[in-house]
């Protein structure tokens, strides 16, 4: 069996550094813990400071439903083979009533599986061209304007780049289980 390569930074130890103390605080007082992820990202307070606030924001303060968002996000994490990140969000996706079936086939990346609804199917069309290619084709996207106003539409776009960001973030420092 092979090895996973190992984490290209160290992780801080929440406790170790009392002048992260009120950052860890407040990242276990949103999050209940201080996650792998985070003991990575205090390697700098500002990093992990603002990346608590925006993601907070992203995954509990917008109106996005809570099983578009967790497609969304696991779709993300496949298509850029953050396996750390899909299997933390498989929790999040059951609670948000996403099917076993649903888990199973959102891994299935050459085609999205017509075991999805027509907005969910919207919802991937627009994470994969975001993550793949960037730019959207104004066929993905104009479908959506007919499911989502101005601020959903933000909320939805605002959660695939995020989550982008984190899945880029985990494979490049190669956080994993």
């Amino acid at each position: 069996m092979d090895e996973a390569p190992s984490l290209r930074v160290p992780l801080v130890t929440p406790g170790t550094c009392p002048e992260l103390a009120p950052l860890e605080q407040r990242i276990r007082s949103e999050r209940g813990r201080i996650s792998l992820l985070y003991q990575v990202l205090l390697n700098s307070a500002p990093i992990a400071g603002g990346w608590e606030q925006m993601l907070t924001a992203v995954r509990n303060r917008t109106g996005l439903a809570a099983d578009l968002r967790e497609l969304a996000i696991l779709r993300v994490a496949v298509l850029n083979g953050a396996s750390f990140e899909f299997d933390a969000h498989v929790p999040h996706a059951e609670r948000a009533g996403i099917s076993p079936e649903k888990l199973a086939a959102i891994r299935r990346i050459d085609a999205i599986d017509p075991v999805f609804g027509p907005l969910e199917r919207m919802v991937l069309a627009l994470t994969d061209a975001m993550t793949r290619d960037v730019e959207v084709p104004d066929e993905v996207f104009e479908p959506l304007r007919a499911e989502f106003d101005a601020k959903g539409l933000v909320e939805l776009v605002a959660t695939v780049a995020a989550y982008n960001m984190v899945s880029r973030f985990l494979v490049a420092l190669r956080v994993s289980h």
